[in-house]
């Protein structure tokens, strides 16, 4: 999927925003992703599961979540993303009980409750999607900082829709920590995914 120069800028944005905050003599850990930790966004979502029940970010305190916007008939980043967070969770073993995978669909017009749940069968059945009204999506889309815009396509119901193509960690404490652009490789998010469930 070829993003427009506006959101590249916009995932560049995403990137460089934040800070680090650490108490004396913390040290740093050693992330692979763009530590983002103690940034004043990606601190609240609500909205609805794929089976019709409405969750919040807080709900999964306890589990290091990933959280990554897309949209269903997305071709190759959406599919990629998701195969790869569940390959991950199978390698960590007993460990992946506290990984929880989270995709908020930016396409809620042709995203419904069963297409979500038929789309999240397809790579591991505890993860969960998420979607809202079109109002819902572009508030938790400015909470996050991410960007979306429909592409016409050939037909009213062939368009896609141009995304920001990255993931959001979540330490177990419920507080944002990475920002993990697409294509970093399934190692280099095991790597930080570890780091951060070994924090507890």
């Amino acid at each position: 999927m070829r993003l427009p120069r506006r959101s590249i800028l916009m995932v560049a944005a995403v990137m460089l925003i934040g800070c680090d905050r650490l108490s004396p003599g913390q040290t740093k850990p050693a992330f692979k992703g763009i530590d983002i930790t103690g940034a004043d966004y990606a601190r609240t979502l609500s909205l609805t599961d794929q089976d019709g029940k409405a969750r919040t970010l807080e709900e999964f305190k306890g589990k290091v979540s990933v959280v990554f916007f897309g949209y269903t008939q997305c071709p190759d980043v959406c599919p990629a993303t998701m195969a790869e967070l569940a390959q991950i969770k199978k390698s960590l073993g007993k460990e992946g009980e506290r990984l929880q995978g989270i995709f908020v669909t930016v396409d809620p017009q042709r995203d419904t409750q069963a297409i979500l749940k038929s789309y999240m069968a397809n790579f591991d059945p505890s993860f969960v999607a998420l979607y809202g009204t079109p109002e819902q999506t572009k508030a938790a889309a400015k909470e996050f900082k991410v960007f979306y815009a429909i592409s016409p396509g050939k037909t009213e119901s062939s368009y896609t829709v141009d995304h920001t193509a990255g993931s959001f960690v979540f330490d177990a404490q419920g507080k944002v920590r990475l920002f993990v652009r697409y294509g970093s490789g399934a190692e280099a998010l095991a790597s930080d995914l570890k780091l951060l469930l070994a924090q507890g």
